[in-house]
């Protein structure tokens, strides 16, 4: 035996006092759909459903039985991590010190606070993440706090790896695929170990969002290499930088091993599992479904599936959003901005090309000074994507001057 896997083992020993192990579950509505069987391994239902609370229950766990019997622990997050270390910190009776931006929404504060109780003190530091990280790093620094990083050390990643253990004890056969979404690299590192060890030949396949291509990046130029930009929409697992620890442990994978996949076809599935099974997810819990749609026939047909499901701390104030991207991407919704004409009839001869199945979601002026025209931006609705191509047919042949702004992130995303 490993000491890697003596370690799991012990992680997962101490963890079965703190929850049961999550299900694995067959899912017959994705196994109808892609004639397979699909395995869901639900870390949505955790205590704090995601996985986080893992890698933080066995990061504190080994500190106080190394000796740190009246340590403080402290770290900076704004989402999974804190309610899995206040969680934690909770169980083990220890106080906790959570650094959050300011601009942290109110659902997110209350649920930490709550999973802590009087052991966990928030702290609300800057308007961006790097400006609370900075702030739990100082506070450790000063008070001699250990720090409790989300990703990025061996007991995070073996606290994480007892999900692959429970799997390994639940599944009757080693399956054929095992789809693993990536953030920092902790959950994905430690599952990736533990099957390796324990003799799995699984193909492994990763799944990031296309905003956030943290793994796939450092994998393509051999190390890690920092994001210049990333798209925050899927937020647990939208990292500019993998875990160099993790990455130790993943970079002997290539870079064909990750998949990317658009965080508006996220959204379709967040509303389809939602709306079909009945089960919430957030958008980083959502990946490795919704990889499903890309991995060829052939390499699914008739196989066993394993997908992690890795959170479902879903806001629901997010709902109208996930909706749109949702529609945006069925090519169900779209945006044009309109040059009319300023003359009497002209907006109903626009409102007569509509057909039965369109409908008009957002009209507004964006120049309302304008002496023969006036540019319009109009946002239609449709049941069917279809329509859209014999109402643009219609505007062209009616001469009006548009242009179809819905995937132009530019514009989009400064009227939208």
């Amino acid at each position: 035996m490993t000491q890697f896997l003596d370690n799991v083992r012990s992680a997962r020993i101490a963890i079965d006092g703190l929850f049961e192990p999550t299900p694995l579950q067959e899912n017959p509505y994705l196994s109808r759909k892609y004639n397979a069987r699909i395995f869901l391994k639900r870390e949505d239902l955790t205590p704090v459903r995601s996985y986080k609370l893992r890698g933080a229950f066995n990061f504190i766990r080994k500190a106080l039985e190394n000796g740190s019997n009246n340590a403080v622990f402290t770290c900076a997050s704004a989402g999974n991590h804190a309610q899995g270390f206040a969680y934690a910190c909770r169980f083990f009776g220890r106080k906790g010190v959570v650094f959050m931006p300011v601009t942290t929404p109110q659902q997110k504060i209350d649920k930490t606070r709550m999973f802590g109780g009087e052991f966990v003190e928030i702290r609300l530091v800057g308007d961006y993440f790097d400006a609370c990280y900075r702030a739990s790093q100082q506070f450790a620094a000063d008070s001699g706090a250990h720090m409790v990083p989300p990703f990025d050390h061996e007991d995070i990643i073996e606290g994480q790896a007892t999900v692959g253990l429970e799997v390994i004890d639940q599944i009757e056969s080693e399956p054929d695929l095992v789809i693993l979404p990536v953030g920092g690299g902790g959950l994905a590192a430690g599952i990736t170990r533990i099957l390796r060890e324990k003799g799995w030949k699984s193909e492994i396949l990763f799944v990031e969002p296309v905003g956030a291509p943290s793994l796939k990046s450092s994998l393509a130029k051999g190390e890690v290499t920092r994001l210049t930009s990333v798209d925050t929409f899927v937020d647990g697992a939208s990292v500019a930088e993998i875990g160099r620890t993790n990455f130790s442990h993943l970079q002997q994978f290539s870079e064909g091993h990750v998949q990317l996949v658009p965080e508006n076809r996220i959204c379709s599935t967040i509303l389809e599992m939602l709306n079909v099974e009945g089960v919430v997810l957030e958008p980083a819990g959502a990946m490795s479904i919704d990889a499903l749609k890309d991995v060829p026939r052939e390499k699914i047909d008739g196989k066993t599936v394993l997908c992690v499901v890795s959170g479902g701390n879903f806001d629901f104030e997010r709902l109208p959003e996930v909706k749109e991207r949702a529609m945006r991407f069925e090519g169900q919704k779209k945006y044009f901005i309109f040059r009319f004409p300023q003359r009497p009839g002209m907006l109903r001869e626009f409102l007569d090309m509509l057909g039965p199945d369109d409908d008009v979601a957002r009209f507004e002026y964006l120049k309302k000074t304008a002496r023969n025209f006036g540019s319009v931006l109009i946002g239609i609705e449709t049941t069917n994507a279809a329509n859209f191509s014999a109402l643009i047919a219609k505007f062209d042949e009616s001469g009006l001057q548009y242009q179809d702004i819905t995937n132009d992130e530019t514009i989009s995303g400064l009227i939208i």
